[in-house]
């Protein structure tokens, strides 16, 4: 009888169902106790597991459903050091990761970014757009943001992600050559340019920046009162030698 209460607290089934929009990754709760040999693990489609052993990351699981022994946890075991397999419960921490896109999230400046237009001179910009990012590597995003927190959403990244986004956004737009006048204009040669200089810093979190768009860049009022008087010019000497030729 005892035998089968102390037995009965072993967790003998891993799994995780998400109903959240915004989970990046969730730790499986173990409440201190012990995962069972041979207990099933459930990975479902667009999540992936990660064991992790005092510390270290061991084995790592994609899409499927497994039976915890020693042929599918060799990292585990030989951190463990059962050569000859166990029987007996163990301990790790189990992570599983969403590997779907989070999709809409928002960046935009605080501050206006300077730019020295050839036109207009130093003209002060702001801007704002989506983004959308993946776990691309979970161990490395586990090793760089995560720890050990147990259950950590993109609202515990998003404003890092936002403030990498905004910093490199000044220094891409002066480099690409677009003049203010143009850029209502060039937002997709813009977007394309912003995402090829900061995806590769999304990745050395383990995060795949899959989609960056630039919605609005926004002039000062005397820049636009400015191309607002340039624009009655053009139509006043339109008119002008439409009369003429009248």
């Amino acid at each position: 009888m005892i035998m089968q209460k102390l037995f009965g607290e072993f967790v003998d089934v891993i799994e995780w169902t998400d109903s959240s929009t915004d989970t990046l990754v969730w730790r499986f709760e173990r409440y201190n106790n012990e995962i069972k040999f041979g207990a099933k693990l459930t990975v479902r489609e667009g999540q992936t597991a990660v064991f992790v052993n005092e510390g270290e990351i061991a084995d790592v699981f994609t899409p499927g459903m497994y039976e915890l022994k020693t042929a599918n946890l060799p990292i585990l075991s030989s951190l463990q050091s059962w050569q000859h397999g166990f029987q007996s419960p163990f301990k790790a921490e189990v992570y599983f990761f969403n590997m779907r896109r989070f999709p809409d999230l928002k960046w935009g400046t605080r501050n206006p970014a300077i730019l020295r237009d050839p036109e207009f001179g130093p003209v002060r910009l702001r801007a704002f757009g989506t983004y959308e990012i993946r776990v691309a590597d979970p161990a490395l995003l586990l090793k760089e943001m995560v720890g050990t927190d147990s259950h950590f959403t993109t609202d515990q990244i998003t404003d890092q992600l936002r403030n990498l986004i905004v910093a490199r956004f000044a220094t891409v737009l002066a480099s690409s050559g677009i003049p203010v006048m143009d850029l209502a204009a060039n937002y997709d040669q813009l977007s394309h340019f912003v995402h090829g200089r900061i995806a590769p810093e999304f990745a050395n979190y383990g995060l795949e920046l899959t989609t960056l768009l630039v919605e609005n860049v926004s002039l000062p009022p005397e820049v636009e009162q400015a191309m607002d008087r340039r624009t009655s010019m053009g139509v006043v000497g339109d008119l002008s030698r439409y009369t003429q030729f009248q």
